[in-house]
């Protein structure tokens, strides 16, 4: 690995660092609230219908990864690939329904499709199950969206493909709905998202 590409690496977990301590000052907490199970996408559970691994996957171990260099590194490579790779399409283009979720083999996918090949991806590169949650939110504008949560001892960190940037879950303008359990991936939890910045303005 060339210096430039190290120094670019240690520069990046810099960046995370400052963002944990920005969230910090602003009382933004680094790592969200959970609560209660809570319904599964409709989504989800026939994508689990059709493929009953993507619901079998249990952490037994939930502590959050560790974030190195080369955890960071992995996760900059992964969203920019995907990111890059697949073509944002709706599932009414392109399977004719809504709420299909699948892999984008076709090098075409909406929000989910994206969340679930650069879930694949890291878990492929060793980061467990119960680090990498499927999320819903909610924008701005009021519409419904899917993220990748990747949780790490320095925050919990947002995947997405309408950002280029990976941030934690705190600096985004999204109401955080629910997601997978970290400890089975079958499972589904509620986010207590009470940010006061996102008071009136997101909630409808």
């Amino acid at each position: 690995m060339s210096f430039v590409r190290v120094s670019s690496c240690i520069a990046g977990l810099a960046l995370v660092l400052g963002l944990v301590a920005s969230a910090a000052a602003q009382e933004h907490p680094a790592f969200m609230r959970v609560t209660g199970k809570t319904s599964q996408p409709v989504g989800h559970h026939e994508l689990c219908s059709r493929m009953p691994v993507e619901c079998n996957e249990t952490t037994r171990d939930t502590t959050p990864m560790h974030l190195t260099v080369t955890r960071w590194n992995e996760l900059i490579a992964v969203n920019d690939n995907v990111n890059t790779a697949i073509e944002p399409v709706t599932d009414l283009e392109l399977y004719g329904r809504e709420e299909y979720w699948n892999y984008p083999d076709e090098g075409k996918g909406d929000c989910e499709d994206f969340v679930l090949l650069k879930r694949r991806e890291l878990m492929e590169r060793g980061w467990p199950a119960g680090a990498v949650l499927i999320t819903v939110v909610r924008q701005t504008n009021g519409e419904g969206h899917a993220v990748l949560t990747v949780r790490t001892d320095r925050g919990d960190l947002v995947l997405d493909n309408l950002e280029p940037k990976i941030k934690l879950w705190g600096e985004t303008e999204y109401q955080f709905v629910k997601r997978q359990s970290d400890r089975n991936s079958g499972r589904w939890v509620s986010i207590d998202d009470d940010r006061p910045t996102l008071v009136g303005s997101i909630r409808r």
